[in-house]
This record gives C-alpha cells, structure tokens and sequence, in this order.
C-alpha cells in the first residue's frame, strides 16, 4: 500500500512539473499578428515572409510573427485602425496613408523628390528615414523600417500618356494622399480615391479611366488584363512601411525590440533584391499579355508639378525636410 502511494504521490509530482514546465514555456513564447492586402507573391508580401522566418530564427522562437495576406484582417486603412486600438499588432502601410497621421510624411510623397533609387534608400536608411518612423507615435503607430515599392507611374484603359497633357480631364484613381491630389490636379487630371481592391472593378466600369502604381503591383492585381498602357514616367517612389501598434511595441521587452529590429533589417535587404527582380519580371509578363511599356521624356513631368512644392512655401518643417532630402548625396 504504502509503495502504491509513494508511486501516485510520485507521478503526481511529476505531473505538477511538467504542468509548470509547459507554462513556463508558453509564457515565454510571444507571437505578433500581422495583416496586409498583398497578393502573396508580392515583393513586400515575400520581404514579410523572410522577417517572420527571421524573428524565429533570432529569438529562437521565443517571438514569431503571424502573416494574414490578401485582406482577411481588412483594407490597408482598416488594418492601421486596428492598429491604434489595440487589435492588430502589425501591418505594412504606404508612406502616403500616413500623411493622415503625421504631415511630415508628405515629403516623401513629393513628385520627383528622390533623383534615383539609389538617393531614395540613402534617405530613408539614414536620419531622416529614422526621424518619419517615430512621426505617427501620438496615433498609436510605431515605424518599423521602410520597403522598397518601387517608382509609381501610370496606366489607363484607352489612352497612353506620354506627357502631361494627355492627363487633362482624366480621372486618375489615387490613394488617400493630399500629395497625391495636388499632383494630378497640377498634372491636368482628375484625381479619384478608390481603395485598391475595388481598383480593378471600378477600372473595367469606367469609373476611373486609369490609376498609377509601380510594376509588381499592376501585375500582381492583373490591373493590365484591363489597362492596355503603361507609361514609366516614374513621378513617385513612395515606399512602403512596415508599422506597429505601440501598445505591441510597449508589451515588447528590450530583448524582444532587438529581436524585431534585427529580423526588419535584414528583410528590408532581402526584400529590395526580391524586387528588383519582381519589377523586371512584372514588365516582361504584362508586354507579353499585350500591354504597351512607354518611357516618356520626364522633363515636362517634372515642369507640371513645381506648384505642388510651391504649396509648402510657408511650411518650415516640409521645407526644412525638402532641403535635407536634396542634400544627401
């Protein structure tokens, strides 16, 4: 009898171990739900992807990171709202929806304010790019790192564009951006905010005669299977933005930060080669499916848009940035 009980009191000891044991380890395990609109072939989706894989391989799983592509948590401004209450812990966002958080962001939206890809990584991988980060903290919204999404150029159903003249009485989907109202309006067209996935809808209805975005993603969203012309005037880079609520990032330790930051770092090298080649692979398949790829002269372009800088004359911070972006070699 009493070797029976030694046995139960042992196994109920072992069991009580093994109890803490498992809490214990859960308890050290931290995982962050992320949500975005992205196909899962997109360049930034697959620069997500490698970050998720990193962050385990770090923290040697002690953080992960959960990915929900294609919408399923909500539209790009859906995922930002649930951000700032909490909801959703992170979310890759353009630059241009955060000018509705922190106006700073506007310089980054400016037509033709980086001279080349090479100027653009230069900026936002030094002081400045580290500045806008933490510009949308009073919203609940942390920066993360930025993206590459490329140079932003037209497509319409009907019509090239090979200066901008052509755009005049067109209406042109944008984002949700002043920036983006005051080029197109300064171009000659008729800017039209559409969230991304009705683009493809309100294209083939007539609603807007064309959009602008960069290759992967006019191939990704098959917006060429309506849109027969591509004109690379290249008027924006403006990146994108992997972002954070701060009440995640405040739930972070210092370790875990490191963690983070470590994996976003090397997902934003890995996912610039990505798109290089996205780009590349983008422009081979729409030509083939029939589109036509026009390379206009970008000089005229830049002449329609001055009055967009002109706006911000009496705006010392924008000014202030505006000089410093241009001075970075």
């Amino acid at each position: 009898m009493r070797l029976e009980l030694k046995i139960l009191n042992f196994l109920l000891f072992t069991s009580i171990l093994l109890l803490f044991s498992n809490c214990e380890r859960k308890e050290k395990v931290k995982s962050l739900k992320l949500g975005h609109s992205l196909d899962t072939k997109h360049p930034v989706h697959l620069g997500l992807e490698f970050l998720s894989e990193k962050v385990t391989e770090i923290s040697e799983g002690k953080l992960t990171i959960k990915i929900y592509p294609n919408g399923q948590l909500g539209t790009e401004r859906e995922a930002v709202e649930l951000l700032q209450v909490g909801s959703l812990d992170m979310t890759k966002v353009s630059s241009a929806v955060l000018e509705n958080f922190s106006p700073t962001y506007k310089v980054l939206g400016l037509p033709y304010i980086f001279r080349d890809q090479e100027h653009a990584f230069k900026v936002l991988d030094g002081p400045i790019g580290k500045e806008l980060l933490t510009k949308t903290e009073d919203a609940w919204i942390r920066g993360i790192c930025f993206y590459d999404a490329g140079a932003r150029s037209f497509y319409f159903k009907d019509k090239p564009i090979r200066t901008p003249d052509d755009l005049r009485g067109m209406k042109v989907r944008v984002m949700n951006s002043p920036i983006a109202f005051s080029m197109i309006k300064a171009m000659g067209g008729s800017p039209t905010p559409i969230s991304f996935g009705e683009l493809y809808t309100s294209l083939q209805q007539g609603v807007v005669d064309g959009a602008e975005n960069n290759p992967p993603s006019f191939y990704s969203s098959k917006h060429y299977e309506v849109c027969q012309y591509y004109s690379l005037d290249e008027h924006s880079m403006v990146p994108d933005v992997l972002v954070i609520s701060t009440h995640a990032w405040k739930d972070l330790n210092q370790q875990e930060r490191g963690w983070l930051m470590d994996a976003a770092r090397q997902s934003v090298e890995y996912q610039r080669k990505v798109w290089a080649e996205g780009v590349k692979e983008a422009l081979d398949e729409v030509q083939k499916a029939g589109v036509e790829i026009i390379r206009p002269d970008k000089a005229p372009f830049k002449s329609s848009v001055q009055s967009v800088y002109e706006a911000y004359e009496d705006d010392p911070e924008i000014q202030s940035y505006i000089k410093r972006i241009q001075e970075v070699n």
